[in-house]
């Protein structure tokens, strides 16, 4: 989501790692075949050069482009490219061939293997092949976004996560703007306003929304480009290594200092006494205090770049302070941010404990939201040249819902998968004409409900069903109330049942459950 100035030019970039979903490239990967669509023109030398080798289950028919919408299989790509290079026609039949193989039957076809099991079965056959290239950097298998198969339950979980933060965003004033970002929620503020203000409401931004998660207690660590080059300069770090370091300095946080100095010198070529000092620096957290105790630093403090990288993080913690957040917020020389686009404050936020309880195996899933200024980088796709300065955040919500799902395992936890308020039910047969009438009255009021589809359902079947998917109340229509104009009104946790006249039953339904 973006915030703008009025007047501004509102571009915006995404650099994203791994498949990237162009709108004139758009990719769409059939549930049973391995080829990708088109969903808008793609010039011809672009286009892919096989049909696809399924049979007629295929939506697209054999030897068709598929029609279909998503798939989980995997897709071998190269670093940040967007073609795809597997072998689509090949993979196929080795699929189809290892199904044969295990199964011992020779006439298995593509329509007779479901769709999860081929993809499975795919995936097993694609990282087989990968295993002499499992050394090669610039090779590795991504699950395109939209694509990963997710259960009722865990759609209701991630639904919520999402909620959670777009609502946040909206909170902020944020504009609706969909990017081929995976995997994360943006939130993007452009445009020319005074030093800091954006930057400390993204911010706290990411406070409420890590607040409402409830995931345990967290830190956001802060630093500036400004101060960290200033910090390699006065140290000695040639300037055509500052990245080379800095990628470095970012393992700190699953490296030892140690590790990460050895690494300097043996791999970066940083002369030992050089990477001792840096170690001085990096090795140092805290809040406004530190930033102080920076100003007075012998070395930092003939540095221009990095005086001005400290007196912008002085203003950011006057205003986070007066947002309440400054308890939440360390000031960490170690925090590099590999990405070459930031230009100013750089932040990202970790939690602190593991939502697991004592004993289990906690989740390690690094960084769950991050950010920062980059002022920079939409000119550079500006034909014009035009600068808007930039400042962002994203919020790693897989990650947040791997460690949600991991939570709800430990704690035993149950996720309604509906949001039914009533259920419609009879204790006799004959009666489905009936339920259909009350169930539409129910529907029309607006209030959500719903029956077994079922003729002559059994009412212990249907009371059962209602306390498994956690429904609060049921209304019960027989012979008897039929006559007396009324409906029984039951509550599943209480199991108490209140005879309704017909007429007033929408009204005390709403009445209870906006007491619920």
């Amino acid at each position: 989501m973006l915030r703008d100035s009025g007047g501004a030019q509102s571009l915006r970039s995404s650099v994203v790692l791994g498949l990237h979903l162009y709108s004139s490239q758009h990719l769409c990967w059939g549930p049973t075949c391995l080829i990708p669509r088109p969903l808008a023109p793609v010039p011809e030398s672009r286009r892919p050069a096989a049909a696809c080798p399924s049979s007629d289950s295929c939506p697209g028919g054999p030897g068709l482009p598929c029609s279909a919408s998503s798939c989980d299989l995997p897709v071998l790509l190269p670093q940040g490219r967007s073609t795809v290079i597997a072998r689509v026609k090949s993979l196929c039949s080795l699929v189809i061939q290892r199904v044969r193989d295990v199964t011992g039957i020779a006439s298995v076809q593509r329509s007779h293997i479901s769709h999860s099991f081929f993809c499975q079965v795919a995936k097993a056959v694609l990282t087989s092949q990968l295993k002499p290239h499992q050394d090669k950097p610039n090779f590795i298998i991504k699950t395109p976004k939209g694509t990963r198969d997710l259960s009722p339950q865990q759609m209701v979980v991630r639904e919520k996560i999402l909620d959670l933060v777009v609502s946040c965003f909206k909170r902020h004033g944020a504009k609706g703007l969909d990017t081929p970002a995976f995997e994360l929620k943006d939130f993007d503020i452009a445009g020319q306003f005074d030093p800091m203000i954006p930057d400390a409401e993204c911010l706290k931004i990411m406070c409420e929304i890590l607040s409402g998660l409830q995931l345990g207690d967290f830190l956001i660590k802060v630093n500036d480009r400004r101060i960290m080059d200033g910090m390699f300069a006065v140290c000695g770090v040639p300037e055509s290594k500052f990245r080379a370091v800095g990628s470095s300095i970012d393992k700190l946080d699953k490296m030892s200092w140690k590790d990460v100095r050895h690494e300097m010198v043996a791999k970066k070529g940083l002369a030992p006494e050089v990477a001792d000092q840096i170690g001085d620096y990096v090795q140092c957290h805290g809040g406004v205090t530190l930033v102080e105790q920076m100003f007075q630093d012998p070395r930092l403090s003939q540095n221009k770049q990095a005086l001005e990288g400290l007196e912008d993080l002085k203003l950011l913690f006057e205003y986070l302070t007066l947002f309440g957040i400054s308890e939440k917020i360390s000031f960490d020389l170690s925090l590099a941010r590999g990405l070459d686009y930031y230009t100013g404050v750089i932040y990202e936020a970790i939690l602190l404990q593991s939502p697991a309880q004592a004993g289990e195996e906690p989740l390690s899933v690094g960084s769950v939201a991050a950010g920062g200024r980059y002022d920079g980088l939409v000119g550079m796709f500006d034909p014009k040249g035009h600068s808007v300065p930039c400042v962002g955040l994203s919020i790693g919500v897989e990650r947040i819902f791997s460690i949600v799902e991991q939570r709800m395992k430990t704690l035993g936890e149950s996720v309604r998968t509906t949001e039914t308020q009533v259920f419609v039910a009879t204790p006799q047969k004959n009666f489905l004409q009936e339920r259909l009438k009350l169930i539409a009255e129910l529907w029309d009021a607006g209030i959500k409900a719903e029956m077994l589809y079922k003729n002559n359902p059994k009412l212990l079947t249907q009371l059962h069903y209602c306390e498994n998917m956690g429904i609060p109340l049921v209304v019960i229509i027989g012979e008897q109330e039929l006559k007396e104009g009324v409906i029984k009104l039951r509550s599943v946790a209480s199991r108490e049942e209140v005879a309704i006249k017909r007429e007033n039953l929408v009204a005390e339904i709403q009445k209870r459950l906006s007491k619920s």
